[in-house]
């Protein structure tokens, strides 16, 4: 069977320079992060002291919203 695409002749060197330049180009950066809605919050995963803990759990529900604010507090915001 032959072969319908005609043999390519082109510049050995070109050629080695573009696959190079392929190869070695860094990839387009991936567009910036848009910015958070203020107010919403960010589920993370925090290792915390068990007596830390208990003490912000022992004022009741809303435990998580009061070391929010000691956080906040102590980040000077």
């Amino acid at each position: 069977m032959k072969n319908d695409r005609p043999r390519r002749m082109g510049d050995s060197r070109q050629d080695a320079e573009a696959m190079f330049k392929a190869v070695t180009t860094k990839p387009v950066e991936a567009p910036a992060k848009t910015p958070s809605l203020p107010g919403v919050k960010e589920m993370v995963s925090l290792r915390i002291d068990k007596d830390v803990l208990e003490h912000f759990q022992n004022g009741g529900p809303g435990w998580q919203d009061r070391i929010n604010e000691a956080l906040r507090k102590a980040a000077g915001k």
